[in-house]
């Protein structure tokens, strides 16, 4: 009883390693555990309960027109559970999107917005906008992100990379991550959506308290090819607070 017992427990792992082999390639492993580490160590981001920062966003279209500006504070709460708070203020009104861990709330001044497909869509902002910040530590974490390496590859007009490709499970996006083949660091991304697709490249970054973040980014709209359309946004993060276990 006691071998089929172990038989059957084997048989259990080796299936999970098998299928954790499918969809997280050690390659792509090795260089996110290399890239962790060039960003601060993967260690000290297990150690990180709280980050809040600025961030300046303006959207652009086609003809180079501003569509939008924003100055948005974000702040998020790793520990003891996820929580995040985006908020700016438009026309004089201020804008709080708060996720508390279990609930949702919204409120534009004194007035408080209970409907709950907008709800739903600005979680998916404030999830949205702690992804962005939390690579490449995010993604050696995330058991849900099929990861695999592509090799040396050309970014941004001849600049050599390193390539990872991840998706998230069936009709999903597909993400590419570009990091520097000597420092590690990643250097910019590329994401194929439903409509569009988008190259965000990396500018200066950010070090605060040993770790590096975003500092400037450029957002390009570029053709199914990858070859750039025009500018759709620019990123400013600055001013960056950090509290550690």
């Amino acid at each position: 009883m006691k071998i089929r017992f172990s038989f059957y427990l084997m048989s259990i792992c080796i299936f999970l390693f098998s299928c954790e082999s499918e969809t997280r390639d050690s390659k792509a492993i090795v260089l996110l555990e290399k890239s962790a580490e060039a960003h601060g160590g993967q260690e000290r981001w297990s150690e990180l309960r709280k980050i809040s920062f600025k961030k300046w966003t303006i959207l652009l279209d086609s003809l180079g027109n501003t569509e939008n500006e924003t100055n948005q504070l974000q702040s998020f709460q790793l520990k003891p559970q996820f929580q995040g708070e985006i908020s700016w203020t438009k026309d004089s009104l201020l804008h709080v999107s708060t996720w508390d861990g279990s609930q949702m709330s919204y409120f534009m001044g004194e007035n408080e917005v209970k409907n709950q497909d907008f709800l739903d869509q600005r979680k998916s902002e404030i999830d949205a906008a702690f992804y962005v910040l939390a690579q490449p530590w995010k993604l050696l974490q995330d058991p849900n992100a099929k990861l695999q390496y592509l090799g040396e590859g050309v970014f941004d007009g001849g600049k050599k990379v390193l390539t990872i490709e991840v998706t998230y499970g069936e009709d999903s996006d597909i993400w590419w991550y570009y990091f520097d083949p000597e420092s590690f660091l990643i250097v910019g991304n590329e994401v194929q959506l439903s409509d569009h697709r988008s190259l965000i490249i990396n500018g200066q970054m950010e070090e605060v308290e040993g770790m590096m973040f975003h500092g400037a980014r450029t957002s390009y709209r570029v053709d199914d090819q990858g070859r750039k359309l025009y500018v759709r946004a620019r990123y400013r993060y600055s001013d960056y607070e950090l509290e550690f276990d």
